[in-house]
């Protein structure tokens, strides 16, 4: 027990890169003998991997704090740039909603002048917005954002553009621009993905995008099921519970159609 409390207070430092709060509760405990000391030192995701899973949790549960701690702690410690922090708000806004994704916009602002100010910098100058990365041509970008679909989705069709749900925002933005930015990573993108439609409601965005992120080989196998543990420790064990079931189908679905994570379960 001395040397699980010992662990949790050196990863808690290491990760949150600030002191431990002087706080003797049983939440405090469980805390620092659980969720740092044998979540966040299992070797099935990076460290910078459990910062994308856990902003997105955070950053959906409305509880200002933890989002403010976690925001500072990943972009002091390096492990997140402020250009791909700033990137991960807009991939959050998609999948969780704007309202919540302003908090978090606000936060990173925030988090990343007080970074700066305990530095004795100045912020560089922002990425340029302008020109996107995408096609300006209103039927070019919509080709492109059924071309991604189809690749992000790892499915052979795209949704039709009959009603503005599917081609002003899915085909136009979704995929026609966000999952084409370059700001992030495919495999961020899946993470912040994952842990989005796992702590809503929606039945086939979680069975799509777990499906989708194994089959592709952009997140193993291994590399789900820690997701969802991290996510469980970080959103609740009922959500959780769900994912990890989640998870299993589709890993059983990948194996029998072959893939690039099939490997994984040999």
């Amino acid at each position: 027990m001395v040397d699980r409390r010992k662990r949790g207070l050196e990863v808690f430092r290491d990760v949150m890169t600030a002191p431990v709060p002087d706080d003797d509760s049983p939440v405090a405990d469980g805390l620092l003998d659980f969720v740092f000391a044998e979540i966040w030192t299992r070797p099935g995701l990076s460290r910078r991997d459990r910062r994308f899973v856990t902003l997105a949790c955070v950053a959906a549960a409305d509880a200002q704090e933890p989002l403010e701690q976690h925001v500072y702690a990943a972009l002091n410690s390096g492990d997140i740039s402020i250009t791909e922090m700033r990137e991960a708000v807009l991939h959050f806004a998609v999948y969780a909603g704007w309202p919540k994704a302003s908090r978090f916009n606000i936060v990173v602002d925030l988090q990343w002048q007080r970074i700066l100010d305990e530095r004795g910098e100045s912020a560089a100058p922002p990425e340029p917005l302008l020109p996107l990365p995408t096609e300006s041509d209103p039927e070019k970008r919509l080709q492109g954002g059924e071309k991604t679909f189809i690749e992000v989705n790892c499915i052979p069709f795209a949704p039709l553009r009959d009603n503005p749900f599917q081609g002003a925002g899915i085909l136009n933005f979704v995929f026609g621009e966000m999952w084409q930015r370059p700001g992030l990573g495919m495999k961020e993108r899946r993470l912040i993905t994952v842990a989005c439609v796992a702590f809503q409601d929606a039945e086939i965005p979680i069975l799509s995008h777990v499906y989708a992120a194994l089959k592709s080989g952009d997140v193993s196998f291994d590399e789900m099921d820690e997701l969802a543990l991290h996510f469980a420790a970080y959103y609740g064990w009922p959500k959780g519970s769900h994912l990890n079931q989640v998870v299993a189908d589709q890993k059983q679905r990948v194996m029998a159609e072959g893939g690039p994570n099939t490997s994984d379960a040999a």
